[in-house]
């Protein structure tokens, strides 16, 4: 099936642009919506909730992955990246799905995997059987080990899932695999790495995919040396420089479409210019503010990561992404109401911190207020619109997630923040299964009949309440025409900033009330407020009074 998507000539230039400021929605399909009764999320699922999401005001889905996977790092570990996996559906539900979504005005985002495939993988079946020096295994990181007998791994590189980066097959030698022993690494040096995965790219937008998600894009290539990670050394396989051929091809692919398809990149760098690197005009359209996603409650935190973002942007003229939760991290109601507000893998090893969720609600709240508000695209990961609280009392038998079992228990994992969507009623399966179907693969909590879709719809004052009206007034643009933000006047524990003349966002970290001049209209706000006062961890968005422009010369306009 081939789906050439094309948009007429009067819209054709915004079209092209669309993810600029795009409202884009991550779909973990295990854990969406169960329609066929066996406890997994599936494509019908997804297709039968679609309504909602087109009610919710997003502008794309993203999903990870749903190809044939034997399942050992939640899909991320590819078998075939041309069919869907059985639990999910089949080939012709993800082509009708693509299809349903568009005519609703929502387009599709595939996830790609370029650093590794399954140890399922025909390739990698391929490569173990044919043994050392042929060349399947030339497709793959094979390598003798060290010691008299090669009983010692290549190097000393790990995994990022914990413990060493290397496997060893039983004629001796050793594979690499970045994540988990059941996800080796492809080797891009080979021809045929390349191109397949690019095969793989046209396959998808001939479909009617808008466009790729791309996972670990700054992993792929590897020094042929192996050498050691060391400080006073370039990263040997890390944001590599020989990368960024790679994403030079696929933007020929992408923009070779009547509708230039887009390309996110799941890029992890502490440097900003690193990152934009990434971002010039003939590579990848986008990336993650993963910066701004770990960035503690903090105005002044968050205020430099909102400039370091805008600023290494503004040379490569692409769209900051905003982004408060994904598949991977501690959800924002548990992590807001936590003493330490930040988010790093590493500190969830230390153990599971106490929160206050009314707290951390409130926070995050706000949160996503200052996140719509800002200029770029915007990622709401499922289950982030309810509100739903990170789940940290799975039991042991039940976790799936390969960084708990590599840590022996020490890192509680991802599992957590996957927990399937409460849809409606009192008890599990809550709505996500039909009655009388499965247990869901991941039980669900006790007591979130109050955090279900049904519930919340006739709340006005809900968390989904708040992100529709949210949604709905973001796409009206307030601000006009202005893709700048103009910080005003305030005290170090608020973030106040105007777009243009007729809108202006204030949020309040501190304890003491912010009180607002008169003659600002209310457009919508995170909380109640305290007799026109903004209270603490609350966000508000104004239009100014009519009369008054917001310049240089009137930043204390807002009564800050």
């Amino acid at each position: 099936m081939t789906a050439t998507l094309q948009s007429t000539d009067s819209s054709r230039e915004a079209d092209v642009r669309w993810w600029w400021d795009a409202v884009v929605y991550q779909v973990y399909v295990r854990s969406f919506s169960d329609a066929n009764g066996d406890g997994i999320g599936d494509l019908t699922g997804v297709r039968a909730r679609l309504s909602y999401l087109a009610e919710l005001g997003v502008d794309a889905l993203w999903f990870n992955p749903w190809y044939p996977s034997p399942q050992a790092d939640a899909g991320y570990d590819i078998a075939d990246y041309r069919a869907v996996d059985p639990n999910f559906g089949t080939l012709a539900e993800a082509e009708q799905l693509i299809a349903e979504a568009r005519s609703l005005g929502i387009r599709t985002i595939v996830d790609i995997v370029p650093n590794h495939v399954s140890s399922e993988h025909p390739w990698f079946r391929e490569a173990l059987l044919a043994g050392p020096g042929s060349p399947e295994r030339e497709r793959f990181w094979f390598r003798p080990g060290r010691g008299t007998y090669g009983e010692r791994p290549p190097n000393d590189w790990q995994s990022i899932f914990g413990g060493p980066a290397w496997t060893r097959v039983s004629d001796g030698e050793w594979y690499l695999h970045l994540f988990a022993p059941e996800q080796p690494d492809v080797n891009w040096s080979h021809s045929e790495v390349w191109t397949e995965h690019e095969d793989v790219l046209r396959f998808w937008f001939d479909r009617g995919a808008a466009g790729f998600r791309i996972d670990s894009a700054a992993l792929l290539d590897k020094d042929p040396e192996l050498a050691e990670v060391r400080e006073d050394a370039p990263h040997p396989f890390m944001d590599r420089d020989a990368i960024h051929d790679v994403y030079r091809r696929w933007r020929a692919i992408a923009e070779s479409y009547d509708e230039p398809r887009v390309l996110v990149g799941e890029v992890w760098l502490a440097d900003a210019e690193r990152l934009a690197r990434y971002l010039r005009r003939d590579e990848l359209h986008t990336a993650f503010n993963f910066d701004f996603l770990s960035c503690p409650w903090d105005a002044g935190r968050l205020r430099a990561s909102i400039d370091s973002a805008l600023a290494a942007h503004a040379p490569v003229d692409a769209p900051t992404t905003w982004v408060l939760s994904n598949h991977d991290v501690t959800r924002p109601v548990t992590r807001y109401g936590r003493a330490d507000t930040s988010f790093s893998f590493e500190s969830k090893r230390d153990g599971i911190p106490p929160t206050d969720l009314v707290r951390g609600t409130r926070r995050a709240r706000a949160a996503a207020l200052l996140a719509m508000a800002l200029p770029g695209s915007l990622y709401v990961y499922q289950g982030e619109e309810l509100g739903l609280p990170e789940v940290e009392n799975i039991p042991d038998a039940r976790r799936r997630d390969p960084i708990w079992h590599r840590s022996n228990g020490a890192d509680p994992g991802r599992d957590g923040c996957r927990t399937p969507l409460p849809w409606s009623g009192d008890a599990p399966p809550y709505g996500f299964s039909p009655d009388g179907g499965a247990a869901s693969w991941l039980g669900q909590p006790d007591g979130w009949g109050a955090l279900t879709v049904t519930a919340q719809s006739d709340d006005p004052r809900s968390m989904l309440a708040l992100y529709r009206d949210g949604l709905r007034v973001r796409r009206e643009a307030p601000w006009g025409d202005s893709a700048t933000i103009g910080w005003l006047s305030s005290t170090e524990s608020v973030l106040a900033f105007a777009r243009g003349d007729g809108f202006v966002c204030v949020v309040n970290f501190g304890p003491e009330p912010i009180q607002l001049l008169p003659g600002h209209d209310v457009l919508i706000a995170s909380d109640n407020l305290e007799g026109g006062a903004v209270p603490q961890d609350t966000t508000v968005w104004l239009r100014p009074d009519a009369t008054a422009t917001i310049g240089e010369g009137q930043r204390k306009g807002v009564g800050l």
